[in-house]
């Protein structure tokens, strides 16, 4: 789900195959000289309210390390960004004041942009990043290679498949939708959305494409058009004033249904066609997949499990499973990696991948799940407590794979 002002844009167009990075914490010590013999290249960034501090501009091209300090007083975020500043490389977010965190990267050399954003609005704190050529070799070989070239293959079909099933699902809510048949499209609308919250992290490194599919309505910036699936969610779960501020809410007509849902659908064919690309394939790495990972558990942290991204239909526990199916598979791709380099991680993520996925299924409900506002404190609390002990070991998946 993203923020109004998120950094981002098409991944899938780079001339260089820009490589994502993971949210790291714990990563193994550093050496400031990212030779091959020391290990990656650390480098310090100091975010504060009004400033984004590196302790260097450069780094020879291979694995680095981003640890990032939040010395300000609200939450921050940190990014790296193609040469355009747009394209998203790598990032780590909500980093509460006082704490830090780590953000592996496998950089090619290149010009970049590493930016803060304090309060997590905006356009960040900026300044340019060069990755110089190292000459080391940053591919991995033998049977190594041979794991994470079967990780990425499996993980590019697994992409093609869902982006097909989701267009196919959003023609016929679409459908739906624009013949008047609202019980209809109120019965396609989650199962729908399951196969974009699987592969929503990849999507997002689509940056144009996130924003106008999925932008919640408490994340619009001021003057900007609302578009996507939780627009047409809200005009078929129509609010009370009680719910919308006040005030009473007003349908869409007919002719701004067909508006709308066709520009969505245009949107979930431009990205069905974009997955599908030659160029899209070249972008999946290890570190790619190991970010998709932790990065979907953290939509789940910060939306599914607080009720805040299906605000109106109240299907987040749909959006949830379906950010949980998306690590996993996420994982699995790697996990003869991580049994051969880390064997404790992976028997530790094995295990609490099945606690979540286990409670999630106390909470089904026929082909679906109850609702989320059917839910206890209690029960949501137990849910969290489950993410929170997942994101800790799943955070430290692609510092275990690459470094």
């Amino acid at each position: 789900m993203p923020r109004a002002t998120r950094l981002t844009a098409p991944l899938a167009v780079l001339a260089l195959a820009l490589p994502l990075a993971a949210c790291v914490d714990n990563a193994p010590a550093a050496d400031p000289s990212g030779t091959a013999a020391g290990g990656p290249a650390a480098i310090s960034v100091d975010s504060s309210a009004d400033a984004c501090a590196l302790s260097t501009t450069s780094a020879p091209s291979g694995n680095v390390v981003f640890k990032v300090k939040n010395t300000g007083a609200d939450v921050t975020e940190f990014y790296l960004l193609a040469e355009d500043g747009l394209r998203i490389v790598s990032e780590v977010e909500n980093i509460g004041p006082g704490i830090s965190r780590d953000l592996v990267v496998v950089a090619k050399p290149g010009t970049y942009v590493a930016a803060c954003k304090p309060g997590m609005v905006g356009d960040g704190i900026r300044q340019a990043f060069t990755v110089t050529d190292s000459g080391a070799v940053i591919t991995p070989s033998g049977e190594l290679g041979d794991q994470i070239k079967a990780a990425t293959t499996a993980y590019i079909g697994y992409v093609k498949d869902q982006s097909e099933q989701l267009l196919t699902g959003t023609q016929a809510f679409v459908d739906a939708y624009t013949s008047g048949k609202d019980d209809e499209a109120r019965a396609l609308y989650a199962s729908t959305r399951l196969h974009w919250e699987r592969i929503e992290t990849v999507a997002e490194s689509f940056g144009d494409l996130d924003p106008s599919m999925d932008l919640r309505e408490a994340d619009l910036a001021e003057g900007e058009e609302w578009t996507g699936w939780h627009l047409l969610e809200k005009d078929l779960w129509a609010p009370s004033p009680e719910a919308n501020g006040g005030k009473a809410y007003v349908p869409l007509t007919d002719a701004q249904r067909t508006d709308y849902a066709g520009r969505l659908l245009a949107d979930t064919v431009e990205l069905n066609t974009r997955t599908h690309a030659a160029e899209f394939a070249t972008t999946i790495t290890a570190d790619f997949i190991g970010n998709g990972a932790k990065g979907l558990l953290d939509e789940v942290a910060t939306g599914k499990v607080t009720g805040e991204e299906e605000i109106w239909s109240h299907t987040d526990l749909w959006d949830f499973q379906a950010n949980v199916d998306g690590a996993r598979v996420a994982y699995d791709g790697l996990r003869d990696v991580v049994v051969t380099k880390d064997p404790a991680l992976a028997e530790d993520l094995d295990a609490r991948f099945d606690t979540l996925t286990g409670l999630l299924d106390t909470h089904r409900k026929g082909d679906g799940f109850v609702l989320y506002t059917e839910l206890s404190k209690d029960q949501v609390k137990e849910l969290s407590v489950a993410v929170d002990a997942l994101s800790e070991p799943l955070s430290r998946l692609t510092a275990a794979v690459v470094l």
